[in-house]
């Protein structure tokens, strides 16, 4: 059976509410069908590489978003970045600190998956709360991404599962795919759930790359690199944002969820035993260096801001190795 569960958080609806009290005109949302590219598109999480980008470019993104009438009687619709600016200059990165909300989350008994599942709920609840804060101060439309929580194998747009990947995300159904039991196994029995809920907000992280616009532009140059060499250098960079961007939100809810000294621990282990291996050929270093994914995980984590995870535009390139 898969846990599938639509992914909108309750402030998701108090902004419905709001928004309906607003003017002269009201657009809901409107879901725009996809069709996956021949081998999908998605980045997924491995027990030693988490995010492994796709060599084809995404599927149309879906459009929409709340829409007033303006002025002049046409219609204002919120748009999402597009082009370079979307990678450096993304107004994801003016928003601030994230706003530290209420995510309590009862420890799971990791081996029973329907323990599992819940967590990953729960956190995943979280995340759309947080996301969806974030990206209104931004004035960019934000639709939570569809949760897969998997028990049985089954096939996405993007990919069948189970396959190496402990976790993935799929453009082309804006969904999170995660094996309840199958996650524990890749991830050796790991016992503090801060090692789950990284590897779902990593995931998720993806999807807020998407939302952003960052992912279109991102997914066009790095096709056009000719080279295995050049495309891993795009792919790090995408990677090591998602760290941060998980980062930030695990530190934004640290108080509430709550995580101490020892979950950072974990959490810095993690970043590192998923980077990528340091002898390991050019043709795999699509993750960062050790010392470069917990870099980035910690800077979010102290920093708990978007505008932290800027590894687009660096000084220092080697960050980004």
């Amino acid at each position: 059976m898969s846990g599938r569960r639509s992914g909108r958080g309750p402030l998701t609806m108090v902004g419905g509410l709001l928004a309906a009290l607003f003017a002269l005109a009201l657009l809901s949302w409107t879901a725009v069908t996809e069709d996956a590219p021949p081998d999908g598109t998605a980045s997924d999480g491995t027990a030693g590489a988490v995010g492994t980008a796709p060599d084809d470019k995404p599927a149309q993104e879906p459009s929409g978003g709340s829409g007033v009438l303006g002025a002049s009687g046409r219609l204002n619709q919120p748009e999402r970045p597009s082009g370079h600016a979307a990678l450096v200059a993304n107004p994801l990165y003016d928003t601030g600190r994230l706003s530290p909300l209420p995510c309590p989350v009862d420890e799971p008994d990791v081996d029973d998956a329907a323990e599992m599942e819940e967590f990953l709920h729960a956190v995943a609840d979280c995340l759309d709360d947080a996301w969806t804060t974030q990206f209104a101060r931004a004035g960019i439309p934000f639709e939570p991404p569809e949760r897969v929580f998997w028990s049985e194998p089954g096939v996405s747009p993007c990919r069948a599962y189970p396959s190496s990947a402990g976790a993935f995300y799929c453009r082309a159904s804006t969904s999170i795919y995660i094996g309840t039991s199958d996650v524990v196994e890749k991830w050796n029995g790991a016992g503090r759930s801060v090692v789950y809920a990284s590897l779902l907000a990593h995931e998720y992280s993806h999807h807020v790359q998407g939302e952003s616009g960052l992912l279109e532009y991102y997914h066009g140059q790095r096709q056009e690199e000719s080279d295995a060499e050049g495309r891993n250098a795009w792919t790090r960079r995408s990677e090591l944002q998602a760290n941060c961007l998980a980062g930030a939100f695990l530190g934004s809810v640290r108080v509430t969820y709550p995580l101490g000294d020892d979950d950072l621990e974990s959490l810095l282990e993690d970043a590192a035993a998923t980077a990528d291996r340091e002898d390991g050929p050019e043709s795999e270093r699509t993750h960062g260096s050790k010392d470069n994914g917990v870099w980035w995980t910690r800077a979010g984590w102290e920093q708990q801001s978007p505008g932290a995870c800027n590894t687009w535009d660096v000084d220092d390139e080697d960050l980004v190795e």
